[in-house]
């Protein structure tokens, strides 16, 4: 395994199809990954549309009631869809609630489709990110904030508690395509690749990146590059691919696409795949199974570290 590799983050139970949400389940899980050493327990972002998925940083909320040390991250929050102030003083309460164990992801999110559902005015939502991201930072950062840009204004705003993490939470971003991979180098503490991207995406992704840290000046050793795997270990392929293919149907409304993104198959083909993905540049893993949680805890184990 590649020296550059860091260790494994585990994405805890979040979607139940079947619409019985099993809070034995998720601590059950999460407090045996905290044990197992993953270094991290990750969840994410569906607000609008048929999945039966739990609420991101509300689970978040109920994670650090329930773990210790392990760290707690959500890839990603679609920044433009949120109220920055309100957003700002929610991450602050989960990184003390946690004891300073929080990691936000962020993303500019796939279009303006839900954008007049939550009052917004679709458009400009680059303009917005950005905005929301210094909105936020002044609100962490400032004992007197002031902010006057063209989506969002302020002026002597204060907000506590702050933050434990100084100057802030680690910010990293979802970013696939070129510019907001460059936006990730100038603006981020961190970039997690896209659990639709394959390893040969991965590794041109990782090469811009690169590249846009020299350009800002940052050191690569200090931004941590990682990738979400949707991945399902079974020695009967063709029921992991069905069982992805249901999943991906329910969450995203999508079953073909669980055949494009995922890793499945025996152990052994699993991780050859998975190495390929470290080998392209990941230094940290969000490994996401969608089922059989304890099993895959079991076999995904390798690569966490001590």
């Amino acid at each position: 395994m590649d020296q550059g590799f860091t260790g494994a983050g585990f994405a805890v139970p979040q979607v139940f199809p079947d619409g019985r949400i099993d809070l034995a389940v998720i601590r059950d899980v999460s407090a045996r990954a905290e044990e197992m050493g993953y270094d991290s327990l990750w969840v994410q972002e569906r607000i609008i549309g048929s999945s039966r998925s739990l609420e991101p940083l509300a689970l978040l909320s109920y994670l650090a009631a329930v773990t210790d040390t392990v760290r707690l991250g959500v890839s990603v929050l679609v920044l433009p869809l949120r109220s920055p102030p309100q957003l700002a003083k929610t991450l602050a309460t989960l990184d003390v609630l946690s004891g300073g164990r929080l990691t936000v992801g962020v993303g500019l999110g796939g279009g303006d489709a839900n954008a007049e559902a939550y009052g917004i005015e679709p458009g400009r939502r680059v303009r917005r990110f950005l905005e929301a991201l210094s909105v936020m930072d002044a609100l962490w950062k400032d004992e007197s904030a002031d902010f006057e840009g063209e989506m969002y204004r302020m002026a002597g705003a204060t907000m506590a508690p702050k933050p434990i993490q100084k100057p802030r939470p680690p910010v990293w971003f979802g970013a696939r395509a070129e510019p907001a991979i460059r936006r990730a180098a100038r603006y981020g503490d961190g970039w997690m690749g896209a659990g639709s991207s394959s390893a040969d995406d991965f590794r041109e992704s990782v090469g811009v990146l690169r590249n846009a840290l020299e350009a800002e000046g940052k050191d690569p050793a200090t931004f941590p590059v990682s990738k979400r795997v949707y991945v399902a270990i079974d020695d009967d392929a063709d029921r992991a691919e069905r069982r992805l293919t249901d999943w991906f149907g329910h969450h995203y409304g999508n079953p073909e696409m669980a055949a494009r993104v995922s890793i499945w198959g025996s152990a052994d083909h699993c991780y050859e795949q998975i190495d390929a993905i470290i080998d392209a540049g990941a230094e940290h893993l969000l490994l996401n199974p969608v089922f059989d949680y304890d099993e895959h805890l079991d076999a995904l184990r390798r690569y966490t570290r001590p």
